[in-house]
C-alpha cells in the first residue's frame, strides 16, 4: 500500500532506505529513521488497538514516550513485547507487530461490548461488585477477571536476549538533549567535569528537531550538530542517546535503560539493553514538557492527538496525519502545528476557545488562510474507526458552557492543546517539591534537598532563548558546585512569543457530565471526567482517595498529560484549586523497563546465587539429599540405595541417639566481633549478661527486635578479653548482620567494635552422641574430658593435624563437638572423622533428623516456632532475660499491653491419642472438635514429626495460655478437615534434665 499521507521535502527520514515491516499481518513500507507510529501514520493506519477498559478504537496520540493510546504487541515468539509504544519503536526491516487487546481482529473487537455496557462498570466498580454469591467467586468471577485483565500477552519463553549493567559516577549528569540540556552539558564538559549526558530518543536535539529555529545565526541542525561534536570531543564527557533516565533515588543516584540494540530487531548479536546504575554530585534536569490535551467529548478517537505531536509527524517524520486538519487549543503554541500542517498541503481549522486571541502567531495563521474560529470549543467528534469530523460550538464567557448552536466540520485529524506540563517525574522522584504557576498554569519544580537543578521547558521556562538561558546557567552552577570552575557561555536565539493560555481544562457538552458521551482525561486506563465527579459524590475527594478509586494516573504512562486535567476537574467540583487539590507523587519508573534489564547478567544460575559447603563434593558422592535454606544448599538426608526418606531419617535419628553421628553446620551465620566494646554490644543485642563471660567460655542468646519478639538466636563464644565469636541462624545470616551493622551505625558510632562476615572461612563439622568423644579422642591429643571440657567451652587445638576451634554445644541434646576448620580443610577433616569414627558406626545425618532430634530435646528453630509476635517468656524462657543488666534491643517492648496480657500463646508439647498419627504442620488447635465452623482456634502446630526414639508422635505448639492447659486435652483440626484429640505436655519429650549433653 502507497505511503499516502507522505509529505515531500519534509522530514529527517532517509527515504533512500526504505524499509519492510507488518502490522496485524499485512506488510506496509517506511523509512529509514521512522518510527512504528510514523510509518503506520504515513500508510493512514489510524487505528492501533483497543483501549483497556472499554475497549475503544484507540491511535497514537503523541510523538514521544507519553504515549498513553498507541500501544502494540511487538515481534512473537521468545522476542514478543507487549504494550510497546508506537512512537518509541524506531522501524527495522522486517519488525512485526499486532494490535492487543482486542479479539478475534482490533477492527471487530468482542470486547467492545464493554462500552455498550459501560454504566454497568464505572471507576470502582471492582469494589462494589462480585460479593455476592461467595461462591461464585473461585469459579466465575475470578477466572473471568484473570481472563480481561492486563492489555498484551508476555513471552512464555525464556528470553534469549543479553543484558548488561554499568555503573557509573559522574560530577554532572544532565538529563536531556533539547536545548537548556545540551547547553547544561557543554558548559558543564567545558570546565573539565565528567559530564554524563542522557536522553531517550534516538536523536540528540530535544523540540529543536520539530520547530528548527536558528541558534547562534546557525540553522538548529547545525547547532546540534556543532554541539554534539565539540562533546564527543572532550574526553571526561559521555553521551547516550536512546537512554531513558528511568529512576531518581536517595543521595543522587539515577538508574536510566540504554537501548542498545533495540533499533536493529530482534535476534541481534551482543546487548539488547545496559541498564546504568549513577551516582552523581550534581544532576541537571532538563527532561521537558508535555503538552497537554483538553478533556471533551469523544476524544479519544483515533486521529486525534497532541498538536506538537502533529507538528512533529510531519516536520520529523514527513507524514502529514489528515487532509482535513483541526487545531483545537487554548493558546498560541499550536498556532505553529496549524501553520505547519497547511503548509504540508492540508485544509486547516483552528477551534480557538479564547474569544479575541491575537498576536504573531494569530496574524500567521490568517496569512496563510486558516480559518480562526474564535471562542468556540470541541464539544463531540464523528467517526467510528478514526475520526471523521467534529461538532465545534460556541463556548460562555468564562468557557464553561455551551452558549450556541453546534457546526459540524468534516476532518480525519484533530491536533490538540490545553498547554503545557513540564515533566516533574524525576523531580518529584527525588522528593522535590512543585509549585503552580498561574501564569502558564502547570506545576513548576520549587524546592528539592537532593543536590539537582532543573531547566528549560521542564522548569517551566517555555522560550527557546530562556531554555538556553537558563541550561547555561544550571550547567555552569552544577560544575561549579562538583569543584569545577569556567567561563559560562550562552547560545542565542530569537525571543518568542508567550502562551496567551487561557486555561480551560474540560469543555462541558450539552448534557450533564455523566450523560453525555465519554470525556477521557486518563487515555490509558479509560478514566472519565464522569468518574471524578462520581468519585466526588461518594466522597473520594482527597488527591489520593481519587487516584486510586478512579486509577487515575497509574497506568504505564504515570499520568503524564492526565493528572493535571483530574485535578482541575476535581478543583471545580470542591470550588477549590487545583493547588488546593493537591498532588501525588510520581513513582518509578519514569517509562517502562524490562525485567530483563534490571536483571542484567543476574539471570538464570546468576540470579541466586546458592553456595555450596567445602564438604558438597562429599555429601553429592554419598547420597545426600539437598534443601535450600537462606543461601545454602544443605544435606536435608542421605539416602542409602533403596532406602526412602522416612526410613533414612529413622535410621540417622537412632543411630545419633545411640552411637555417633556427624552433620555439616557450616551454614550458620558466623560473624567475628571485635573491639573494646564488643561485651557492650553483647549486651545491648542480647537479652541476657555477658560481663562475667570469661575467655573460652560460650553463651546462647537471644535477639530481640524493637518490640520485644524473638528476631535470632545462637551461640556467641568469647576467643579473646575484645574478640568473640557469634553464630546465627542459617535463614537469618544476612538480615542479622545487616541488622547489627545499622545499630552500629546509626545508633551506636560511639561503640568501638567491628564487625566481620567469617561464615566461608569456616567450616564445621558437628560430632554428636554417645561415642562423639570416642571418635574425637582419635584425631586430637587435647584433653577432652568431661571434665577437662565442659558443656558450654571452647578449645583450640588440633584435629587430624589440622587448626581447629573446638566447641562443646549441643542442638541435639546428645554430647556434642563442633569442629570448626577453616574451609579449604573442610572436606579433609570431615573424611577424617568419618574414617575414625567407623568402629563406633558413625552416620552422616541431615537437617531433618536434627530437627526431629531438637525437637525430641525441646529446643526451638527461630522463624519455625516464632513466627515474630513470640517473647522469650512465651517460650517458657524467661530465665534467659537478665533482670539486673542496663538496656537491650526490645526491653522496652516488654512494657507494651500486648506483651504482658493474659491469654498470649505459648510454646507446649502434643502427644496425639493416635501414637502414629503425625499432625500436619500448621494445623489449628480449637477446644470442641463438634462446634461447626467458623470455630475459634486457641494456638497452631508449629513443629511435628515422628520420633523413632521415642515409637510415637511429637508436636510443638503455641496455645493461648499454654503452660496453665498442660494436662489438657484439645482438638487439631487440619486443613483436610480431620480431627484428632491430643493432650498438652512440657516441651521437652527426651531427657529433660539435659544430662546427656553434658555427659
Amino acid at each position: 500500500m502507497a505511503q499516502v499521507n507522505r509529505v515531500t521535502g519534509k522530514g529527517r527520514i532517509n527515504r533512500a532506505k526504505p524499509v519492510s515491516f507488518t502490522f496485524n499481518g499485512k506488510s506496509y513500507q517506511g523509512y529509514e529513521g521512522d518510527t512504528l507510529a510514523s510509518a503506520l501514520l504515513a500508510n493512514n493506519v489510524k487505528l492501533l488497538g483497543r483501549s483497556f477498559k472499554y475497549h475503544r478504537p484507540r491511535g497514537v496520540y503523541t510523538a514521544g514516550s507519553e504515549e498513553p493510546s498507541g500501544l502494540v504487541q511487538l515481534e512473537t515468539g521468545a522476542w514478543t513485547e507487549p504494550n510497546t509504544r508506537a512512537t518509541m519503536v524506531e522501524l527495522y526491516d522486517g519488525l512485526s507487530a499486532a494490535s492487543q487487546n482486542c479479539w478475534p481482529s482490533v477492527r471487530w473487537d468482542v470486547g467492545a461490548v464493554n462500552n455498550a455496557a459501560s454504566r454497568l462498570i464505572p471507576s470502582g466498580f471492582y469494589y462494589k461488585t462480585f460479593m455476592w454469591p461467595a461462591s461464585w467467586w473461585e469459579k466465575v468471577f475470578e477466572p473471568v477477571i484473570r481472563k480481561s485483565a492486563g492489555l498484551g500477552k508476555c513471552p512464555e519463553e525464556n528470553d534469549p536476549d543479553v543484558y548488561e549493567h554499568r555503573h557509573v559516577h559522574c560530577d554532572v549528569l544532565v538529563v536531556g538533549m533539547g536545548p537548556a540540556g545540551l547547553a547544561a552539558a557543554l558548559n558543564a564538559g567545558r570546565t573539565g567535569a565528567r559530564v554524563i549526558v542522557l536522553d531517550e530518543n534516538a536523536s540528540a536535539g530535544g523540540s529543536l528537531l520539530t520547530t528548527g529555529e536558528d541558534i547562534d545565526g546557525k540553522p538548529a541542525d547545525q547547532w546540534i550538530t556543532d554541539t554534539l561534536s565539540e562533546l564527543e570531543a572532550i574526553e571526561e564527557v559521555t553521551v547516550l542517546t536512546r537512554t531513558t533516565a528511568s529512576a531518581y533515588y536517595d543521595h543522587n543516584y539515577i538508574t536510566a535503560l540504554e537501548r542498545v540494540t533495540n533499533h536493529n530487531g530482534p535476534r541481534q548479536n551482543g546487548v539488547r539493553e545496559r541498564f546504568w546504575k549513577i551516582r552523581a554530585a550534581q544532576v541537571v534536569l532538563a527532561a521537558g514538557a508535555h503538552e497537554r490535551p483538553p478533556v471533551f467529548a469523544e476524544n479519544d478517537r483515533p486521529g486525534i492527538m497532541m498538536a506538537s505531536a502533529l507538528r512533529t509527524y510531519v516536520n520529523q517524520y514527513g507524514v502529514l496525519p489528515g487532509k482535513q486538519v483541526v487545531i483545537f487549543t487554548n493558546n498560541n503554541s499550536a498556532y505553529a502545528a496549524a501553520i505547519d500542517a497547511r503548509d504540508a498541503g492540508a485544509e486547516v481549522t483552528i477551534v480557538d476557545t479564547r474569544p479575541s486571541p491575537s498576536g504573531p502567531a494569530f496574524e500567521a495563521a490568517q496569512a496563510k488562510g486558516i480559518q480562526v474560529d474564535a471562542g468556540f470549543g470541541i464539544v463531540a467528534t464523528r467517526g467510528k474507526h478514526s475520526v471523521k469530523g467534529c461538532e465545534i460550538a460556541p463556548l460562555s464567557n468564562d468557557g464553561r458552557t455551551v452558549a450556541g448552536n453546534s457546526i459540524l466540520i468534516p476532518c480525519d485529524a484533530i491536533g490538540v492543546s490545553a498547554g503545557w506540563n513540564p515533566s516533574v517525574h524525576m523531580w518529584s522522584q527525588a522528593r522535590g517539591k512543585v509549585a503552580w504557576d498561574p501564569a502558564v498554569a502547570c506545576f513548576k519544580p520549587e524546592f528539592c534537598q537532593q543536590k539537582v537543578r532543573a531547566a528549560g521547558s521542564g522548569n517551566g521556562t517555555f522560550d527557546l532563548a530562556g531554555c538556553l538561558a537558563e541550561g547555561t546557567e544550571v550547567g555552569m552552577a552544577a560544575a561549579r558546585d562538583a569543584g569545577f570552575d569556567g567561563v559560562a557561555k550562552t547560545p542565542i536565539a530569537a525571543s518568542e512569543e508567550a502562551f496567551d493560555l487561557r486555561p480551560i481544562y474540560y469543555v462541558t457538552s450539552r448534557k450533564p457530565v455523566g450523560e453525555s458521551k465519554k470525556a477521557f482525561h486518563d487515555h490509558q486506563n479509560d478514566v472519565t471526567a464522569a468518574d471524578i465527579h462520581l468519585a466526588h459524590r461518594e466522597g473520594y475527594v482527597s488527591v489520593e482517595h481519587l487516584k486510586r478509586y478512579t486509577t487515575t494516573g497509574m497506568a504505564t504512562d504515570q499520568g503524564k498529560m492526565s493528572n493535571v486535567n483530574a485535578l482541575a476537574i476535581m478543583a471545580d467540583l470542591r470550588g477549590d484549586t487545583i493547588p488546593g487539590v493537591g498532588t501525588t507523587t510520581f513513582r518509578p519508573p519514569y517509562t517502562p523497563t524490562t525485567f530483563g534489564a534490571m536483571a542484567g547478567q543476574n539471570a538464570g544460575e546468576l540470579f541466586h546465587f546458592t553456595q555450596k559447603t567445602p564438604m558438597w563434593d562429599w555429601h553429592s558422592q554419598n547420597g545426600a539429599v539437598m534443601e535450600a535454606m537462606g543461601d545454602f544448599l544443605r544435606p536435608l538426608v542421605y539416602a542409602r540405595p533403596g532406602e526412602s526418606h522416612k526410613v533414612a531419617e529413622n535410621r540417622e535419628v537412632k543411630m545419633v541417639r545411640q552411637s555417633v553421628g556427624i552433620y555439616d553446620a557450616s551454614t550458620l551465620g558466623k560473624i567475628d566481633v571485635r573491639g573494646p566494646d564488643a561485651t557492650k554490644f553483647l549486651n545491648l543485642v542480647y537479652t541476657n549478661a555477658w560481663d562475667k563471660l570469661k575467655v573460652g567460655q560460650a553463651k546462647y542468646g537471644f535477639m530481640l527486635n524493637e518490640r520485644g519478639m524473638i528476631f535470632d538466636d545462637g551461640v556467641t563464644t568469647k576467643l579473646g578479653e575484645n574478640h568473640c565469636h557469634m553464630t546465627t541462624t542459617t535463614g537469618n545470616a544476612a538480615a542479622v548482620l545487616a541488622w547489627l551493622e545499622d545499630w552500629l551505625q546509626v545508633e551506636w558510632p560511639h561503640l568501638d567494635v567491628y564487625l566481620t562476615n567469617v561464615a566461608e572461612h569456616w567450616a564445621v563439622c558437628s560430632l554428636a552422641g554417645p561415642n562423639a568423644r570416642k571418635v574425637l579422642e582419635k584425631l586430637t591429643s587435647l584433653d577432652i574430658s568431661a571434665g577437662a571440657f565442659p558443656f558450654m567451652t571452647m578449645k583450640d587445638g588440633k584435629v587430624a593435624g589440622v587448626d581447629a576451634r573446638i566447641l562443646r554445644v549441643s542442638f541435639t541434646g546428645e554430647s556434642s563437638f563442633e569442629i570448626n576448620v577453616p574451609a579449604r580443610y573442610g572436606q579433609y577433616v570431615w573424611e577424617q572423622i568419618i574414617e575414625a569414627g567407623r568402629e563406633f558406626e558413625i552416620i552422616p545425618f541431615g537437617t531433618e533428623a536434627l530437627h526431629i532430634l531438637r525437637a525430641e530435646r525441646g529446643f526451638v528453630v527461630v522463624g519455625q516456632d516464632t513466627d515474630g509476635t513470640v517473647t522469650p517468656m512465651d517460650l517458657g524462657m524467661g530465665w534467659i532475660v537478665s533482670k539486673k543488666k542496663g538496656d537491650f534491643i526490645g526491653k522496652r517492648g516488654f512494657d507494651a499491653p500486648e506483651v504482658v496480657r493474659s491469654g498470649r500463646k505459648q510454646l507446649v508439647g502434643l502427644l496425639t491419642d493416635k501414637r502414629d498419627y503425625v499432625i500436619p504442620h500448621g494445623s489449628h488447635l480449637v477446644e470442641m472438635a463438634t462446634q461447626a465452623p467458623p470455630v475459634k482456634t486457641v494456638g497452631w502446630v508449629c513443629s511435628t514429626y515422628w520420633s523413632e526414639n521415642l515409637g510415637r508422635s511429637i508436636a510443638l505448639a503455641l496455645v493461648e495460655d499454654g503452660r496453665a492447659c498442660i494436662g489438657q486435652t484439645l482438638t487439631v483440626r487440619n486443613i483436610n478437615g480431620d480431627a484428632e484429640k491430643v493432650t498438652l505436655t512440657a516441651p521437652v519429650f527426651y531427657d529433660a534434665k539435659g544430662e546427656r549433653a553434658h555427659a
